[in-house]
């Protein structure tokens, strides 16, 4: 069975295990999520389930979204995702899904918004070499020579150059759950998740094999 939730990413700590041992963590606010639809092959030409986290008031939430809220039974809420879950069809409107769905040990895989850097060269973006520094170079921190002369005159498809620094779609891959506090929604991951704090993140079990 596949299982995904919606989280806050709250920020990075450290915990130490029974036998003393230090692990940095990621803590996730995970939860709870409702289910506002339930997508269907018959009706909507494939299978999943939508759901909402985090509740906000009423007025800032469009008709159309009330009405979606309103026949789930649920109240508005900030993000409203669809889930690709091959157990789609056993969740009904308004059923609540919590952290406790996941436990110690599960490995799971978290995708996010990382975080925006702007504008960069090539020596940050892309961890290319700067020239000589000595004085009259003239060559210190740009990006070189983008292509060829002549033939074929043209930039190569791929060639690093400056540009935007992340602000991109991530997934991390195969992340151990440390530990899940259900009474207050957190799940605390080994290692750094992608995104700034308070960012959304997306948690499923991992598609990859645990050895």
């Amino acid at each position: 069975m596949s299982k995904e939730i919606l989280a806050r990413k709250i920020g990075m700590t450290q915990i130490f295990s029974d036998d003393g041992v230090l692990t940095p963590v990621t803590v996730l606010q995970a939860g709870p999520c409702f289910v506002t639809q339930v997508k269907t092959v018959e009706k909507d030409g494939y299978s999943a389930v939508q759901v909402g986290f985090e509740e906000i008031r009423e007025k800032l939430i469009t008709k159309g979204e009330k009405g979606v809220f309103d026949k789930a039974g649920v109240k508005p809420m900030r993000f409203v995702r669809e889930l690709k879950l091959d157990n789609a069809e056993d969740y009904k409107p308004g059923q609540e899904i919590k952290v406790d769905i996941f436990s110690a040990g599960d490995h799971i895989d978290a995708t996010a918004v990382s975080k925006g850097k702007g504008f960069q060269g090539t020596i940050k973006r892309l961890g290319q070499h700067r020239g000589p520094m000595k004085h009259g170079s003239k060559f210190h921190r740009h990006a070189g020579s983008n292509g060829t002369s002549s033939d074929p005159s043209r930039v190569y498809k791929g060639k690093g150059m400056p540009g935007q620094m992340g602000n991109k779609r991530v997934t991390i891959q195969n992340l151990e759950v440390v530990r899940v506090d259900a009474e207050n929604n957190l799940i605390l991951v080994r290692g750094a998740v992608p995104g700034p704090k308070k960012s959304l993140v997306t948690i499923k079990a991992t598609v990859k094999n645990k050895k």
